[in-house]
Parts: C-alpha cells; structure tokens; sequence
C-alpha cells in the first residue's frame, strides 16, 4: 500500500525533470536564434533591399548593369556619418555627394580618425533613404559590418563602390526620388566572455 505515494512522488520528480529539460532547451534555442537572427536578417536585406539597405549579392554586378543609362537624369547621392556616443572617433564623408547615372559606377570615400589614447576596433552600419530605393543601390565594395581596428590617433580612408541599378530609371515609383542619402553609423566593437562578436544593431 505504500508504494502508491512512492509512485506518485517518483512522477512527480520525473515531470518536474522533463519539464526543466524542456525549458532549457526553450531558453538555449531561443538565445541561439537571437543571435543567429541579426546575421540572418542583415542577409536578407542586403539581398532584396529591404528597409533601405543597399544591395551587396553579386550576382547584381553583371556587365549589362554597368552600363550608364544615359537617357535617365542624374541622381544624386549624398553621404552622411554617424558615430554611436561609446566611440571616441571622428568619422565624416570626404566628399558631400556625387552625381550619378542609373548604371554608372561610382567611388567615394569616408575618413575615421580614433581620437583616442588606446587602440580601438569599431563596426559600421548603414542604410539607404528613401528605403525603396534601396533595393537598386548596389554597393560593390565597402567597409561595413568588418571590424576596422585604428590605433590611437590613427586616421585611415575607406572606399565605397556602389551602382545605381539601371532599373531605377524604369521604375514609376523611383520618378519622386532626386536624391538618395547613404547613412553610415561606426560602433564600437563589443566581445562577449567568450571573444564572440556582439551583433551591432541593424538599420
């Protein structure tokens, strides 16, 4: 007779188990996926456009998009700097904005200078307004989401190559838009106790 509370007691402790077993996993999967979901999500607009990201899938950079639409009005592209208050770094554009045709390539470049006495790595982000044009800004090349390690008072220069889609000029939407603003915003570089890069936040 007395091995019924036994029973129910021994139940007990092994659902009290599965259901810990159960929550770790919850918690493990969910942090994981945390993590995994700034690079997937980074992935994506940088494939399709998406919240005014420029486009950086080669596949994109085909000889037949680089030929300037000399039929379509220029447009201009300016460029702005941001850097995040935890970041002792200057950080500007060498020139104000360029003047470019729908399938023209084009070069500009940003300057960071670290201000600081101590050795610094920093990230930067960036996006494109308005957002829809984004989906036609194709950067070839450029200095985003690496870390760039400066030295104390050390001051480098950091191309970006870009393209306009020549699809751009075709699209009825894109008639409103005379200027496209690429934004860039340097963090500074965050580890984890494991060495692990922190994601830096996303546009």
């Amino acid at each position: 007779m007395r091995s019924k509370p036994l029973n129910l007691y021994q139940q007990r402790i092994d659902k009290n188990k599965s259901f810990l077993m159960y929550t770790t996993a919850v918690l493990i999967f969910g942090i994981g996926f945390t993590y995994a979901s700034v690079p997937l999500y980074r992935m994506f607009c940088q494939t399709t456009g998406f919240s005014g990201t420029p486009i950086t899938n080669s596949s994109k950079f085909s000889p037949e998009r680089l030929v300037p639409a000399k039929e379509s009005r220029r447009i201009r592209v300016h460029f702005n700097a941001d850097t995040s208050l935890a970041l002792d770094w200057s950080f500007i554009p060498q020139q104000r904005d360029v003047r470019v045709l729908p399938g023209e390539t084009a070069l500009a470049f940003y300057t960071a200078k670290n201000n600081s006495d101590q050795d610094i790595i920093g990230l930067a982000t960036y996006n494109v307004t308005p957002h829809k044009a984004g989906q036609y800004f194709n950067k070839i090349q450029c200095f985003c989401f690496e870390e760039q390690k400066l030295q104390a008072g050390e001051a480098v220069d950091m191309p970006v190559f870009f393209f306009i889609d020549p699809e751009f000029a075709e699209d009825p939407l894109m008639r409103d838009v005379d200027t496209i603003t690429l934004s860039y915003t340097f963090f500074k570089a965050k580890y984890d106790n494991n060495g692990t890069l922190i994601p830096v936040p996303t546009s």
